[in-house]
């Protein structure tokens, strides 16, 4: 058996979590990739995976042994790249997911330059909220606002993000202004739960160099940013979200910021990606070409605050 094509073979039939889709994709007879599976398992002496009528899982020592032949398979294509053109000049395809507002605000306008630097590499943008499971899916790299407690995963911080409270102009007329946190017991909130515990979020805020929390009755929950963006300027409560998100609806006057003395910390943006040396070229500069770009983008708000603060008087 090649070793090699075993690996390939079962890290598809895991991405793609299908015998017949992973046949399908690498071309091969379905009975080739069950029949080379089975005799990896009985090589290697353990199970791999389990397969049922629906689906297919992926046991503990499938999943340490998929990591593996991530890396490996990854040294191998580095290899084979090391002096040719692809080294160069990277193509393929990847799989990338974000929040919504990331790739609606920041990302999505500037792929002209991405592809601009690397017009052989397609991208399979996947815009949402919710956790993604990278092993299951075949997702090369995700950008999210907390840091994964996969340790199955690199997870890098690349940027925080500043975050305000806000509501709505018909919200503030209706239970008036907040003037501090200590004013919040008749107030409401926009609930956004988590998906693993069902609870809403507590509302933070920075007093006095120290966090502060606040849970508020709410009507509305949801698990999304736009839906919650959306239930705030319905007039439905309060929300914090980062101000990059909020900025179109602040400036239309649909939104208005709220207690900016005790604002909420800023919120971090994690790249989380597979572990290994060896990623390939075209995630790579991908991943780089990333953290460039939310580089810039927190430049640009640092230049703009400072632009902004008066001058001290000489």
């Amino acid at each position: 058996m090649d070793q090699i094509q075993a690996m390939r073979i079962f890290t598809r039939i895991v991405e793609l979590g299908s015998f017949s889709r992973a046949a399908e994709r690498l071309q091969l007879p379905r009975a080739t990739v069950s029949n080379t599976l089975k005799r990896l398992e009985q090589r290697l002496g353990v199970r791999l995976l389990i397969r049922t009528t629906r689906q297919v899982n992926v046991t503990h020592e499938g999943t340490l042994y998929y990591q593996r032949c991530i890396q490996l398979l990854g040294a191998l294509e580095e290899a084979d790249t090391l002096f040719s053109q692809q080294k160069l000049q990277p193509s393929g395809k990847v799989r990338i997911d974000m929040p919504h507002s990331l790739a609606r605000e920041i990302v999505i306008p500037a792929l002209g330059d991405f592809y601009q630097r690397y017009p052989q590499i397609t991208l399979a943008l996947g815009a949402n909220d919710s956790h993604v499971d990278l092993l299951r899916e075949g997702v090369d790299c995700v950008l999210r606002a907390w840091e994964t407690e996969d340790d199955s995963l690199i997870a890098r911080q690349i940027t925080a993000m500043p975050q305000l409270t806000c509501a709505s102009p018909a919200y503030l007329q209706h239970y008036g202004v907040p003037q501090s946190i200590d004013d919040l017991h008749h107030h409401h909130a926009v609930g956004y739960f988590s998906l693993a515990t069902n609870r809403d979020y507590p509302l933070e805020f920075c007093r006095h160099g120290k966090l502060e929390l606040r849970e508020l009755p709410s009507r509305l929950s949801v698990s999304g940013a736009d839906a919650y963006i959306s239930g705030c300027r319905a007039g439905l409560g309060l929300i914090q979200a980062a101000r990059y998100s909020l900025s179109p609806w602040l400036k239309r006057g649909d939104l208005v910021e709220v207690l900016a003395q005790t604002p909420p910390p800023p919120m971090p943006i994690y790249i989380m990606y597979p572990p290994g040396r060896f990623l390939a070229p075209r995630v790579r500069v991908l991943i780089d070409w990333l953290i460039t770009l939310f580089e810039a983008h927190q430049k640009q708000r640092d230049d703009a605050f400072s632009s902004k603060r008066p001058q001290s008087p000489k």
